[in-house]
């Protein structure tokens, strides 16, 4: 049985579709898992792997290289607080310690009710607004101590769902442009290579034999 909700499991079928090989839809895959759960539990890499054609080992791997797949639940909005040189000169580590004040925890933890997760992030390529922040991979503009706990404030009410949808979700539009390619197309080209490879392997073994 999937893990996946029917949704879900059709918005995967068409990722798949979009790609001549199968397994080139693991990391959209992955993406698609974290809009649903939030993070990439092992019963949606199961699903993924099955989609994909490889193993659950190879999903889980793939998806521990990239920063933005969390292979452990993390809270409903996931804080990035850049530490790097530009904002660290306008004050980062004075407010990274303000957000671990006024979330009761460290970073790299989650707040007890599951809304927020804190991370100290390394350049996040907006060093013109000092101190830089993202919220689920949104800007949200420099940051002060004073303004952090306004972003906090309206997160917890809802204020801003709008703009920052729960955490996995990349983009609201969905998908729908792949190859320019005929589908019947794709599967005759998938065939004849299957024929190819499989009359290779026989020749192959032929030749051992004499």
């Amino acid at each position: 049985m999937s893990h996946f909700n029917a949704d879900t499991r059709t918005q995967a079928t068409d990722l798949v579709a979009l790609y001549p090989e199968p397994r080139s839809a693991l990391i959209p895959l992955c993406h698609l898992a974290q809009a649903q759960d939030g993070w990439l539990t092992p019963e949606a890499m199961d699903d993924i792997a099955e989609l994909c054609g490889v193993t659950s080992a190879e999903v889980q791997g793939a998806a521990s290289f990239y920063d933005m797949l969390h292979l452990e639940p993390v809270g409903t909005y996931v804080i990035a607080v850049c530490t790097n040189i530009a904002c660290l000169l306008g004050g980062a580590l004075e407010l990274l310690e303000h957000a671990e004040g006024a979330l009761g925890m460290r970073a790299g933890g989650t707040t007890p009710d599951g809304v927020f997760t804190l991370h100290e992030a390394e350049c996040l390529a907006d060093c013109d607004q000092t101190v830089c922040v993202q919220v689920n991979h949104r800007y949200v503009g420099g940051q002060t101590p004073e303004s952090f706990d306004a972003l906090v404030g309206d997160l917890r009410a809802g204020r801003l769902s709008e703009t920052i949808p729960n955490h996995g979700t990349l983009v609201r539009v969905r998908r729908s442009v792949g190859l320019q390619v005929d589908k019947a197309a794709i599967v005759s080209e998938r065939a004849a290579v299957a024929a190819e490879r499989a009359g290779r392997a026989a020749a192959s073994g032929a030749g051992e034999k004499t």
